[in-house]
C-alpha cells in the first residue's frame, strides 16, 4: 500500500492530468485524506516543486486556497532556463536529482542520460566535503543545463 503522501500526490496529479491547474483548499484536502493540514504542506513542498515542474501559489485565510500549476512541457527551453536560474552557487544532491528527474519527465533527456547525470552529481562520486561538494555540484549541473539550452534553442 502506498504512503499517505503518495496517495495525496497521485490524487492531485490525476486532477492535473485533465487540467494543468488545480485549486484546492488545504483543510478540505486534509479532511478528504483524514490527515492534518501540515501533511498537505509536506506533500506540496516535496512533490510539487519547481524543479519537478510545478508552481505553487497559495492564499491564506478563510477563503484561502492552494493553486498548483503544471508547467507546460512545450516550454522546455524556458524550463531549462528557469532551473538554471534556480540553482545559484550551491545545490544539494536531492534538489539536483529532482532537477534531473524533471528533465527526464519532460523528455528533454533520456533515461540513460538521467542515470549518467545522477552519477555525475552523486555525493559518493564527487568525493568532496561540504560546502565545496554542493558548489561543485552546482557548477556541474549549470554546465549541463547550458549545453541543454543550446541544444533546445
Amino acid at each position: 500500500m502506498s504512503s499517505l503522501s503518495s496517495q495525496i500526490e497521485e490524487y492531485l496529479k490525476k486532477i492535473l492530468s485533465c487540467n494543468n491547474v488545480v485549486r484546492v483548499q488545504r483543510s478540505q484536502l486534509a479532511s478528504k485524506f483524514s490527515c492534518v493540514p501540515s501533511q498537505i504542506n509536506y506533500v506540496l513542498n516535496t512533490r510539487f516543486t519547481l524543479e519537478k515542474g510545478y508552481i505553487i501559489d497559495s492564499q491564506r485565510g478563510g477563503n484561502g486556497y492552494i493553486q498548483i500549476t503544471k508547467v507546460d512541457s512545450d516550454l522546455s527551453h524556458k524550463i531549462i532556463e528557469s532551473l538554471y536560474n534556480e540553482i545559484g552557487g550551491q545545490i544539494d544532491q536531492l534538489t539536483a536529482f529532482n532537477i534531473i528527474e524533471r528533465l527526464a519527465e519532460e523528455g528533454i533527456i533520456t533515461s540513460n542520460e538521467q542515470k549518467l547525470l545522477k552519477a555525475v552529481v552523486n555525493r559518493r562520486n564527487l568525493g568532496l566535503k561540504l560546502p565545496l561538494r554542493d558548489m561543485v555540484r552546482a557548477k556541474l549541473l549549470k554546465g549541463i543545463l547550458r549545453v541543454l539550452i543550446k541544444k533546445e534553442g
